[in-house]
């Protein structure tokens, strides 16, 4: 039974070593071939990395630089943006998003948000989801901490220091973990995708008979709130609403 198990572990960690081989392997190769401007046989690379399943901040980079390269705007928007969802932070790929936007055909003015939302989403995206989840695990620790020197140390006068601080601490903590609970639920609950096509009827219903609404171009975002066979209904940032098949929208 050991011999069994042992052998099992073996299996198991070799071929985790194997697919982590196999994953730097077609990085190096893809990012060879970009080197090269092989730039339509690179996507490739990376995009098969991506249909298996592989999420990186390098890989999604990468893909937007190679269709940016290729003059696809909305594929290069839609991965730098899936880049920044998982390093919010990146200045690379801030600059490059930027950069990209500069050829959008579509200028939509965003409704002006009441200054109280505009600041509370001003406080949301200061973390990601992970970097709230980090700073509530420092601040339970940190909470911990200041309890267990508060019942040690002898001192009033470091007691009481312990006490402020302790009470400071959960107050940040239950601030923070409310702050993540919010994200999480925005995020599981709002999504956003990236127009593809170079131009994109947009209708009023999910029918292809249906009436025009509206006309958009390659690499808008949009926002996604509801599914209905193949069609998506998305808003613009001026509140307009309409359906679009859904492959001509990619999720970030």
């Amino acid at each position: 039974m050991r011999r069994s198990n042992l052998l099992l572990l073996f299996i198991l960690f070799f071929s985790i070593a194997f697919a982590e081989t196999s994953v730097d392997d077609l990085m190096n190769k893809a990012n060879d071939l970009y080197v090269k401007g092989q730039f339509e046989e690179a996507i490739k690379v990376y995009e098969s990395l991506a249909q298996e399943g592989y999420e990186g901040t390098s890989l999604f980079y990468n893909l937007g630089n190679a269709y940016y390269r290729t003059g696809k705007i909305g594929y290069a928007i839609l991965y730098y943006e899936k880049a920044l969802k998982l390093s919010p932070d990146d200045e690379d790929v801030q600059h490059n998003l930027q950069l990209v936007k500069l050829n959008l055909k579509d200028k939509i003015e965003a409704l002006p948000p009441f200054f109280l939302f505009r600041i509370w989403e001003s406080v949301l995206s200061l973390l990601s989801s992970e970097g709230w989840t980090i700073l509530s695990y420092i601040l339970f620790l940190i909470i911990l901490l200041t309890l267990g020197f508060y019942f040690f140390t002898k001192n009033i006068a470091q007691q009481r220091i312990a006490f402020y601080s302790f009470v400071i601490s959960f107050v940040l903590f239950l601030t923070t973990v409310g702050l993540l609970i919010v994200k999480l639920n925005q995020e599981s609950k709002l999504k956003y995708g990236i127009v593809l096509e170079t131009s994109l009827t947009a209708k009023s219903s999910p029918d292809p008979q249906g009436k025009d609404a509206f006309i958009v171009h390659e690499g808008l975002k949009v926002r996604i709130e509801d599914k209905v066979d193949k069609w998506v209904k998305i808003r613009l940032e001026d509140g307009q609403v309409g359906w679009v098949e859904n492959f001509s929208i990619g999720i970030i």
